[in-house]
């Protein structure tokens, strides 16, 4: 019997079933049956899909390591310690949350820099349909979503999310308050604390950007990106939401931290090539280190962090290989990077040429 190949997606990671069972995963579903738990004074009791309670202590030891959020709807825990997803539950709101198990996690870092140029791709995509949204009248939900996606491009700040901003008071783009903003004619300035309690100030010129944030600051409440829905009812936008657009834009599993991941890689290009070509290995050496120094200023992250998250290993590879800054003088890339800018064509050609 022939051997049968694995399917691999457009954006070139292999199929979630094939991502799991490499981390050594079950990829499991939260339709199948589950642990349930049920409210038992000020704690909760667990039942599997049997419906007998659970008393092992090991088995209940994991469950709570999960820290899923009292106040979670519909919770269903996973019966295996490997499976991909552990919990699933709804919030305040209604929308499904998750917990994935570590290893997952893992795999999604790693597989981020595989879909790099299927980014480059939906780019273009992404920017048309912001601008149009960007120029729909009022202030509707899509309108705040196309300006929380431009300000993730232009400043790099995390999308942020309501558990942080609870539990650290650390705040990202979608939890930040509107005292974190001034404006100032075309120019906006923000300032707050982030993740690890590292203080950001961001500024960012664009006159429209200022003019419909200028118009979320002036609804009631303390939340900085809020609209007014058809009903009246102010309503905030979270970093679900965020992702959901790009997907809904892209048809592929983008989210907000691939911007993250796209600026880190360009940063760390720009950073080198202001820096030129390196004569001996140590040179390349110091040259990397500064160069990453300058990423993690940028994407206010650690050193550490930024390499092996935030930028490209190709970027590094090619720079110490000495064929890093041929490659990206080399010709004008592909029709599909038409719409990109310059710099961002000579990344594409880089990454292709790595890929």
């Amino acid at each position: 019997m022939p051997t049968r190949q694995r399917k691999r997606p457009r954006n070139g990671t292999t199929e979630p079933v094939a991502a799991a069972e490499e981390a050594g995963l079950r990829y499991v579903s939260d339709t199948r049956p589950g642990i349930t738990r049920k409210r038992a004074g000020k704690g909760f009791t667990y039942a599997g899909p049997d419906g007998r309670r659970i008393t092992d202590k090991n088995q209940l030891a994991r469950i709570r390591a999960l820290a899923i959020p009292p106040a979670y709807t519909d919770v269903w825990i996973c019966t295996h310690p490997d499976g991909h997803i552990q919990a699933t539950g709804r919030d305040a709101r209604g929308r499904k949350q998750y917990r994935y198990h570590p290893r997952w996690r893992e795999v999604r870092d790693v597989t981020k820099f595989e879909r790099m140029l299927e980014f480059s791709r939906v780019l273009p995509a992404i920017r048309a349909r912001v601008d149009r949204d960007l120029s729909r009248p009022g202030l509707s939900r899509e309108k705040v979503l196309a300006t929380m996606v431009r300000l993730l491009e232009r400043t790099g700040i995390r999308v942020g999310n309501d558990e942080y901003a609870r539990s650290n008071r650390s705040f990202g783009l979608t939890t930040l308050r509107n005292h974190h903003v001034e404006i100032s004619g075309s120019k906006l300035r923000f300032q707050f604390r982030g993740k690890s309690g590292k203080i950001h100030d961001v500024a960012v010129t664009d006159r429209r950007l200022a003019r419909i944030v200028t118009h979320c600051q002036a609804i009631p409440g303390e939340t900085l990106f809020e609209y007014v829905d058809a009903d009246g009812v102010r309503q905030s936008v979270d970093s679900a939401e965020v992702n959901e657009y790009l997907r809904e834009i892209t048809g592929e599993e983008f989210t907000a931290k691939d911007f993250r991941t796209w600026a880190g890689t360009i940063h760390a290009i720009e950073a080198l090539s202001e820096l030129g070509p390196a004569k001996t290995e140590r040179e390349a050496k110091s040259a990397i280190l500064k160069a990453i120094d300058q990423v993690a200023e940028r994407l206010n992250n650690t050193r550490a962090v930024c390499r092996k998250y935030y930028v490209h290993p190709a970027v590094f590879a090619t720079y110490q290989a000495g064929t890093m800054l041929e490659t990206l003088g080399n010709g004008n890339g592909t029709a599909a990077a038409a719409a990109l800018s310059a710099r961002e064509r000579a990344v594409v050609r880089l990454l292709s040429k790595g890929a």
